[in-house]
């Protein structure tokens, strides 16, 4: 490899990726977030870059069109991953970031294209479960108010043209984890590690076990701290993020 190099930029990514690392963490936000939920995290753990995916809507692509559904985003997600495949690479994705995470998965496979060596899932239940989320239920005044308590919780007093503009994506990635469906499981060719967090008030182990029917290898781990403790990327994280190459 050669050092320092660069993959042309990608609107996919806040930062090109870089020939630098023998492989790459993809990592698919949550939804009403984008990419800066990984900006506390380091640019490489080892010799593993750190990846975040930007989805359309939002943050510095906020001119782009929303996905719509997440089948829409998996497919759109094909292409600019594509010349990124050159190496080993995983998927991470939390919350709701899982589904389309795992449809990619799907989709490279389809195609005949290198697949993830691990998919990491962050606090959220199976695909076909997928339609427990208890913000799938909520009003819109309910989800504001979600919003409001996250962004005081990272220790942001939100103003409301913020609150405004933050609902107006958390609205949309809601309607699309609504109409998401997946009857059947689809398999993966790779291992599954589902993540629960010890302190995840909404989500609970019980919640994923529908995760051992989507690889032959499913892997629980059980990490310290809250729903959203993985965006501070604790050592105990790291250590499982890297375990895989």
């Amino acid at each position: 490899m050669t050092t320092g190099s660069t993959i042309a930029p990608s609107p996919w990514f806040v930062r090109p990726p870089s020939t630098d690392h023998a492989a790459r963490l993809f990592c698919f936000p949550f939804s009403g977030s984008g990419a800066s939920a990984f900006s506390a995290w380091p640019g490489a753990l080892g010799d593993v870059e750190i990846c975040p995916v930007q989805f359309p809507g939002r943050e510095n692509r906020l001119g782009h069109p929303h996905y719509g559904t997440y089948e829409n985003l998996a497919e759109a997600l094909v292409e600019p991953l594509t010349p990124l495949l050159d190496r080993p690479f995983a998927f991470f994705g939390h919350c709701s970031g899982v589904v389309p995470a795992y449809e990619t998965a799907l989709r490279l496979a389809e195609a005949g294209l290198p697949t993830p060596k691990c998919l990491f899932v962050s606090g959220q239940p199976a695909p076909h479960d997928a339609s427990r989320d208890r913000m799938l239920t909520m009003t819109e005044q309910e989800l504001r108010a979600e919003l409001e308590a996250f962004l005081r919780g990272r220790g942001i007093a939100p103003r409301p043209d913020m609150l405004d503009l933050g609902l107006m994506v958390l609205l949309k990635d809601t309607a699309a984890a609504a109409a998401y469906r997946r009857e059947t499981p689809a398999a993966l060719d790779c291992p599954v590690v589902v993540l629960h967090w010890r302190d995840d008030a909404d989500v609970h182990l019980d919640d994923l076990q529908g995760w051992r029917r989507y690889a032959d290898s499913v892997e629980f781990r059980v990490i310290d701290g809250g729903h959203y403790d993985f965006m501070d990327a604790p050592d105990e994280l790291r250590t499982l993020l890297t375990r895989w190459l």
